[in-house]
């Protein structure tokens, strides 16, 4: 039984390790989307759209991370490098949305994620996100 408990302590801090890691990558990538610094944004100005885009970037890599691993539960190693796997997929699935989005509309939204404003493009930017977070966690399953 302590065996059991040790090992699943172990998966449980390797999981959290990755779950760090990716939710940092995802803050990086959401900065590079930003003009000016992300941090100065969110923390400084207090600007919704920036927050509002990570915040949705996060709750999308968090299902991601969240599905992956509940579908891997008897295999560790596979587990953990699909969850890597799955949310790397997730993160450049987002990118791309978001990269999307920004052809096809009016207008930088880099720039409008700056706005000291809400902008209504934000909220589809963070709509995209979460159902393609939605949609990968219904694809690993």
């Amino acid at each position: 039984m302590l065996n059991e408990l040790l090992a699943g302590l172990l998966a449980a801090v390797a999981y959290g390790v990755i779950g760090v890691a990716m939710m940092a990558l995802g803050y990086v990538l959401v900065d590079l989307a930003t003009p000016g610094k992300l941090r100065d944004l969110i923390w400084v100005n207090r600007n919704p759209n920036a927050a509002l885009l990570l915040v949705s970037g996060l709750i999308g890599v968090g299902i991601i991370l969240t599905t992956a691993i509940m579908a891997s539960a008897n295999d560790l190693l596979l587990g953990l490098v699909g969850t890597v796997a799955y949310g790397l997929l997730g993160m450049v699935l987002m990118s791309l949305s978001f990269l999307l989005i920004d052809a096809i509309t009016p207008g930088k939204l880099g720039d409008e994620l700056a706005s000291p404003n809400m902008h209504p493009a934000t909220w589809v930017s963070a709509a995209a996100h979460v159902v393609i977070a939605v949609l990968m966690a219904a694809s690993i399953y």
